[in-house]
C-alpha cells in the first residue's frame, strides 16, 4: 500500500456486517429514556468526558450512562468507564462487543515520469471494507439482571480505601527489604586467618 493514500473514509450500510447498529445506535434496547450516550473519540480528551459524565450522573434523574467507542477509542472507553465507577460507587455495568463496517477508498499515487506511461491517465483507486472492533458499557444505578451476557455487579470496595490500610514503606534502591537482608547474609562467611581449620 505504498504507492496508495487513503482518500476518505466513510461508514458502511447496515446490511455489510454491521453487528448492533451503526455508531449512533444504542446496542441497548432496554434503556432508560433518561440516560446518557458518551460516543469517545480517538481524540477525546478523558478529562473532559469524565467531568460532563460526573456531573451528569450527580441528577436524580439520570439514572444510567453508556460509554462507546471502536477502533483506537477502545481503551479510552474502558478508561471512562473504570474512572466513573471509582467516583461514584454502586453502579451496575453490561459490556457489549460491537463491530462497526468501514469502508476505505485509496487511490494510487502518480507515477513519476517514464516513457511508458502518458501523464494523462486517471489514478487508479481501491476500495477496502474492515470490520472495526468496539466496545459499548453500560453503568447504571439501577439493579440489573445479573443473568444477561456481560454484566459485571457493583465493587463491593470500590475506591481507594479498598487498599492496604498500612502504607509499605520507602526505601533507597541500593537498600534491601524486610526479610531480603537475612537471606543474603546466610551464607558462610569466610573465617578469619588466625582460626585453627581441622578437615
Amino acid at each position: 500500500m505504498e504507492n496508495f493514500r487513503k482518500v476518505r473514509s466513510e461508514e458502511a450500510s447496515a446490511g455489510g456486517g454491521t453487528e448492533g447498529g451503526g455508531p449512533g445506535s444504542c446496542p441497548f434496547a432496554d434503556l432508560a429514556p433518561g440516560a446518557v450516550h458518551m460516543r469517545v473519540k480517538e481524540g477525546s480528551k478523558i478529562r473532559n468526558l469524565l467531568s460532563f459524565a460526573t456531573a451528569s450522573m450527580a441528577q436524580p434523574a439520570t439514572r444510567a450512562i453508556v460509554f462507546s467507542g471502536c477502533g483506537r477509542a477502545t481503551t479510552k472507553t474502558v478508561t471512562c468507564a473504570e474512572i466513573l465507577k471509582r467516583r461514584l460507587a454502586g453502579l451496575h455495568q453490561v459490556t457489549r462487543l460491537r463491530y462497526r463496517s468501514v469502508r476505505e477508498v485509496w487511490q494510487s499515487l502518480p507515477p513519476g515520469p517514464t516513457a511508458g506511461n502518458p501523464p494523462g491517465d486517471p489514478p487508479a483507486s481501491l476500495s477496502v471494507l474492515k470490520n472495526v472492533p468496539g466496545l459499548a458499557i453500560l453503568l447504571s444505578k439501577d439493579a440489573l439482571d445479573p443473568r444477561q451476557l456481560g454484566y459485571q455487579p457493583p465493587d463491593p470496595h470500590p475506591g481507594p480505601s479498598s487498599a492496604s490500610a498500612t502504607p509499605t514503606p520507602k526505601r533507597s534502591l541500593g537498600e534491601p527489604t524486610t526479610g531480603e537482608g537475612s537471606a543474603k547474609r546466610s551464607q558462610p562467611e569466610r573465617g578469619s586467618p588466625d582460626e585453627d581449620r581441622t578437615a
